[in-house]
């Protein structure tokens, strides 16, 4: 309370003193200027009555004019980044003034001629706009000329649509002297505002003209400033700015220009999942998170790349408790600094252990009893995998049987698994490991109260360990980028994509299914990897090389996300899938399993062909 109440001793008062200073000097010159002009401009002609009346009101003319800028807060306002809402402000305050003055002059009969009252507002209005925009129109003439005489280099800026957010980001590029671009011209689809100009930048044309533009302006860096733009608009405009060799930064989103958060600090570098080419899986989020409303939620692996989005997720929507169990302690805390920060009543456990450990395990679940468990923790980078199979083994297989095995016993209600599109006929032991883990939750949710789903993934965008973050800090180190094959291609998704498809599975589970992003058409790396550079503003092949290194022990030129046997069918979401379960012979598998799990911890050279009797799909690949 104390601090509203001291508050307005921050403004700066000298400045209020100068401001009302220079209105009184206003109003005076003013109500003098309005009667000279009205006798143009012949001090002799003035009736010697008039002279009187000025000198008689003019006191109380002051008063009632600094009342009604106060009134108006004329005093409060940053006058360094006036714009129309202050025009507006000065055009009532000095209407309120002039009438005001009127209705003193009829009370007290000092009638004054009829034209000096609207003289005198217009009088008022002008001077007053000059005093209040002075200091703006001086920092812009102050900012070209540090431009022009070379203060530092300026960068020369292109904009990419000609709406609300390109209008905010000329202005705050405008009125800032700590931004070194300067917009040179704008490019709109729109016919009806080419050769028009926007804050004084020429509109030069739709996109066809945008590498003319380029050559033509000496364009360094595109902005694009279209953020309600579909997928596709954005992906055509990308297409041709990539091609330009300039840098491209990009307004995050609609939601933004909403919240008025457009600035130039919030621009980002155009991200490549702008020209995978196809729009972003839609879900309702609030429709399908019901069922996570005022439940215990567990989420294994909570401090991984799925396992954050998904804790994040769920956080907002009112669980009756989260817990996030992850084995790094690092990824753990810092996902609870961030809940914890943001979600103040959120009932949110972190602890830290491992899957694989069977007594922690119970201890977890019988302590806390959770309604859903997301599992998301597993090692899951091929090659490191294929360098130490027994581990993919122990932290995959087994540790998912463990947490399952530990959901059935405390009856869960749902179990959803992270799952890969690498788990079809796998060839390498990351993914065989996972087909494993899907035949468990198939083969427990036929006997169990807990329905156990799987969801498979394509490759996520972004995430750690990613091709993504890979190739941004190669390019950010000069290159080389590498990429192992020409010919190898990956189906892709964002990370808020594959949440999205967990959640979903858990809101559609009824108990076996293997659920499938349908993510379009597979990417080819090489093409990702170009696009990538060309996004940094570099040439490929001479400000940065991509080099072929081969394919890795493990890797397969392509993924598939279902098994011939699987079939298909659809789910109230067009973009999800499910594969149908297959057939396997469980006592059989259980048995296989059980002496797995014996044989793993003895560290057997030739695990694979074990793991190859339980998954006939898998054909490890020659390193």
């Amino acid at each position: 309370m104390v601090e509203k109440n001291t508050s307005f001793l921050k403004i700066p008062v000298n400045r209020i003193i100068a401001l009302i200073l220079m209105d009184i000097m206003a109003v005076m010159v003013s109500s003098f200027g309005a009667i000279f002009l009205r006798f143009e401009f012949s001090f002799k002609e003035i009736p010697k009555e008039y002279l009187e009346r000025y000198e008689k009101f003019l006191p109380y003319t002051i008063v009632l004019t600094l009342f009604f800028f106060l009134i108006w807060k004329l005093y409060k306002s940053v006058w360094r980044y006036a714009s129309a809402t202050e025009l507006i402000n000065i055009a009532f305050a000095t209407s309120c003034a002039a009438l005001g003055q009127t209705i003193l002059c009829v009370i007290m009969e000092w009638v004054m001629p009829r034209s000096y009252y609207v003289l005198y507002w217009f009088f008022l209005f002008g001077l007053t706009c000059v005093i209040r925009f002075s200091y703006r129109i001086m920092r812009v003439l102050n900012s070209r000329r540090s431009s022009i005489l070379g203060r530092k280099p300026r960068i020369n800026v292109m904009v990419i649509g000609a709406g609300a957010a390109a209008n905010m980001i000329l202005k705050e590029i405008e009125v800032s002297q700590y931004i070194n671009l300067r917009v040179k011209c704008i490019i709109d689809d729109n016919p009806g505002c080419h050769g028009k100009l926007l804050r004084g930048i020429p509109i030069a044309g739709g996109r066809d003209k945008i590498l003319e533009a380029v050559s033509e302006y000496g364009i360094d860096e595109i902005i694009y400033a279209i953020p309600s733009a579909n997928r596709q608009t954005r992906k055509e405009i990308l297409e041709i700015c990539k091609e330009t060799g300039c840098k491209l930064r990009a307004i995050p989103g609609t939601y933004q220009l909403i919240n008025g958060e457009v600035s130039v600090s919030k621009l980002q570098e155009v991200e490549i999942e702008d020209l995978l080419g196809r729009e972003p899986v839609k879900t309702n989020i609030e429709e399908i998170m019901g069922y996570v409303s005022g439940k215990v939620v567990m989420v294994t692996g909570g401090g991984g790349s799925i396992g954050s989005e998904l804790c994040r997720q769920i956080a907002g929507h009112h669980p009756k408790q989260l817990i996030i169990v992850d084995i790094y302690e690092n990824n753990a805390y810092d996902i609870q600094q961030e809940l914890v920060r943001k979600y103040r009543d959120l009932d949110l456990k972190v602890l830290i252990a491992s899957v694989r450990n069977t007594n922690r395990m119970e201890q977890i679940f019988e302590t806390y009893r959770p309604d859903i468990v997301y599992h998301a923790a597993a090692h899951k980078h091929v090659p490191l995998m294929e360098d130490s199979p027994n581990e993919a083994v122990k932290n995959n297989v087994l540790g998912t049987w463990k947490v399952v095995q530990a959901a059935d016993k405390w009856k869960v209600k749902r179990f959803v698994m992270i799952s890969t599109d690498k788990a079809v006929n796998p060839t390498n032991i990351m993914g065989a490991t996972k087909r494993i883990c899907e035949m468990i939750i198939q083969t427990y949710n036929k006997h169990s109260e807990t329905e156990f789903v799987a969801v498979r993934f394509g490759n996520v965008l972004g995430s750690n360990g990613s091709v993504i973050p890979l190739f941004k800090k190669q390019i950010a180190e000069g290159g080389p980028v590498t990429v192992t094959d020409p010919g190898i291609i990956r189906y892709f998704m964002t990370i808020p994509e594959a949440v999205s498809l967990v959640l979903q599975a858990g809101a559609y589970a009824r108990g076996g299914e293997i659920f499938v992003l349908d993510m379009g058409e597979p990417v080819k790396i090489l093409d990702l990897a170009q696009n990538l550079i060309k996004l940094s503003g570099y040439k490929v092949g001479e400000d940065i090389e991509i080099k072929f290194t081969g394919l890795r022990p493990g890797e397969k030129l392509y993924e598939e996300m279902l098994m011939a046997e699987e079939g298909m069918k659809d789910t109230a979401n067009k973009m999800i899938h499910i594969g149908q379960p297959i057939e396997l012979n469980e006592e059989k598998f259980m048995a296989q399993l059980e002496e797995l799990k014996e044989y793993v911890v003895r560290e057997p050279y030739d695990i694979r062909e074990y793991v190859k009797q339980i998954v006939p799909t898998y054909v490890p690949k020659e390193g």
